[in-house]
């Protein structure tokens, strides 16, 4: 988590340095100058093109908002977007209910999670309401486990082993580096300037990081890093909509979440929730 937290500081970072200033307005009378502001006007654009995100800082305008930009280009820059915040779902071979061979995965829904973000984003608008841009992020799935169990690490196959502890928390966790293709679709503004919005396209996933967090009154807090068989690669697709900032999203993958493990075949990832920011 600090060295995401580090890449994200720099990524903001290289965006401010695309800063803009525009020194304070002066209005001249004959021999006398009166300045009608002395703040400077710095609008910060993260990045190249018409396209990106930018902010207006010490302006007294009503344009401090970001609003997308309505005609054809490329663009490329750095975003904090398309945040998701919902659950995580374990579908075994088309069904909600685990298999017998899986039940050792059974977890608590409300508390197994899913959260993601987009860092950089690179498209192309085509007019006002529809743009296609690739954008890279990041994405947790944390499922957390209703047994006491510990998952092992580096064995041949995903395996477990019962433990005779209790487990206030058994936390069974996947981070990827996520690349969605989007296709972007926004209505016109309406008089307060929000439109509706559609957003769905193809997405892979690059694994980081394979975690196990336990915490227990005997061992206390303990956690283990590994792969954990998950798939080094995942493909799927994902929708989201919304009025506003704010909106619905779901994401579906279509490979198995665990490679070279026979048992865990057609074990799949459904999410869905909130996100905020398009």
């Amino acid at each position: 988590m600090k060295r995401l937290i580090f890449t994200i500081m720099i990524c903001l970072a290289a965006g401010f340095v695309f800063a803009q200033s525009t020194p304070a307005d002066s209005t001249h009378t004959g021999s006398d100058t009166t300045t009608t502001s002395s703040k400077k006007h710095v609008k910060v654009k993260l990045g190249f093109g018409d396209d990106v995100a930018q902010v207006n800082i010490n302006s007294d305008g009503p344009d401090t908002a970001y609003h997308a930009h309505k005609a054809p280009g490329f663009s490329f820059g750095v975003t904090f977007s398309r945040i998701d915040l919902g659950f995580a779902t374990l579908v075994d071979n088309g069904s909600f209910t685990l298999s017998n061979k899986n039940k050792f995965l059974s977890y608590r829904q409300w508390k197994t999670s899913n959260f993601g973000f987009d860092v950089l984003q690179f498209g192309y608008r085509f007019n006002s309401t529809f743009k296609i841009y690739v954008s890279g992020g990041f994405d947790w799935t944390h499922i957390r486990l209703r047994n006491d169990i510990t998952i092992q690490r580096n064995a041949p196959v995903l395996t477990y082993v019962q433990d005779s502890i209790h487990y206030s928390k058994n936390r069974f966790s996947s981070s990827y580096l996520r690349i969605p293709l989007s296709f972007y679709y926004r209505s016109h503004e309406d008089d307060r300037g929000n439109c509706f919005r559609l957003v769905a396209g193809p997405e892979i996933g690059i694994l980081l990081n394979g975690r196990v967090k336990q915490i227990s009154d005997e061992n206390g807090k303990q956690k283990f890093n590994d792969d954990y068989h998950f798939a080094k690669l995942r493909k799927g697709v994902f929708v989201r909509m919304g009025y506003g900032i704010m909106g619905l999203y779901a994401k579906y993958y279509f490979n198995d979440m665990f490679e070279n493990s026979p048992d865990q075949k057609g074990l799949r990832n459904f999410s869905f929730g909130l996100t905020f920011g398009f």
